[in-house]
């Protein structure tokens, strides 16, 4: 049976999406092609109809995982312009981000794995920073483009290392303490 151009799409679109949530929960080898075809309802033969290999699935998982966050920081700054960067402190480094590592930051959930990925993979993650870091830039307050672009580097690297250490804490206390320490100083423009 020939499928249409149309379902070939949603498919494509549905494993990708599958994957880019999965990725983040799992880790990059957490979780293999013939599993997540499965999770999709789809023949892992299916696979290589809209892929050439899973290394590709990586890097276009990952891509679509940054935009869709740059995507809801834009979102968040149009809510809040009066305290945009304020408003994605409350989410970024918040309890329920870290608890739902699939919907969230791609770089705070396989960061460190990223390094060892091959070279499209990271080719791919390397442009998703870029626009992060320009789009962070937008909200931090500074009198030069140069100092925008470090001080939205260093806000990027601290909301990540926070969600990073409060999801590898067990105590809770501890885990709250780190998210509001990097929140605030995030927020107020302290880092």
């Amino acid at each position: 049976m020939k499928v249409s151009k149309e379902t070939m799409a949603e498919h494509r679109e549905k494993i990708l999406a599958s994957a880019a949530q999965r990725f983040r929960e799992r880790g990059f080898d957490g979780i293999g092609v013939a599993e997540l075809m499965k999770e999709v309802g789809l023949t892992h033969g299916g696979f290589y109809g809209h892929f050439a290999s899973k290394e590709e699935l990586v890097a276009l998982a990952s891509e679509r995982a940054m935009d869709d966050s740059r995507a809801r920081w834009e979102k968040i700054f149009e809510d809040s312009p009066e305290n945009p960067l304020g408003s994605l402190m409350d989410y970024f480094v918040s309890r329920h981000h870290c608890s739902l590592p699939g919907s969230g930051c791609l770089v705070a959930a396989v960061g460190s794995e990223v390094g060892r990925q091959p070279e499209s993979v990271r080719n791919a993650v390397t442009a998703g920073l870029r626009k992060t870091f320009d789009l962070l830039g937008k909200v931090v307050s500074a009198r030069t483009k140069e100092s925008r672009r470090k001080k939205a580097i260093t806000a990027y690297a601290s909301m990540v290392g926070a969600v990073v250490l409060a999801r590898a804490s067990n105590d809770p206390a501890l885990s709250q303490e780190i998210l509001q320490a990097i929140g605030g100083a995030v927020a107020t423009d302290a880092v």
